[in-house]
């Protein structure tokens, strides 16, 4: 499968797995929470928030106009950090973000 198609696979099921475990929004988050200068906007924003509101929307958006997608890319490490072993959701969610990592480790698109 192609890279994109298999990139574009990989965000529906982080974003299914939000949904499972009810943490899909229906309403985003103010316009200031996105204009944190901390990556994952981690000052303004829940993590799962930064993966429906930032990552997901931006991947798609590079996706649907075949722009090149980033390399050597991996978010799961953070995300074992900033998820406490009683968040909702942690161990599916991680596994699903450790297989997207698998994507970009070391590649170039």
């Amino acid at each position: 499968m192609e890279r994109h198609a298999l990139v574009r696979q990989h965000l529906l099921a982080i974003e299914q797995v939000l949904r499972d475990h009810h943490l899909w929004q229906g309403v985003a988050p103010a316009p200031t929470a996105f204009e944190s200068d901390q990556p994952f906007c981690m000052d303004t924003l829940e993590p799962h928030e930064w993966l429906q509101w930032v990552l997901i929307p931006r991947m798609h958006a590079l996706i649907d106009s075949a722009q090149p997608l980033p390399s050597s890319f991996a978010i799961a490490p953070y995300y074992e950090m900033a998820l406490d072993a009683a968040h909702i959701g942690r161990e599916p969610l991680l596994a699903a973000l450790q297989e997207l990592d698998v994507l970009f480790a070391g590649s170039a698109d």
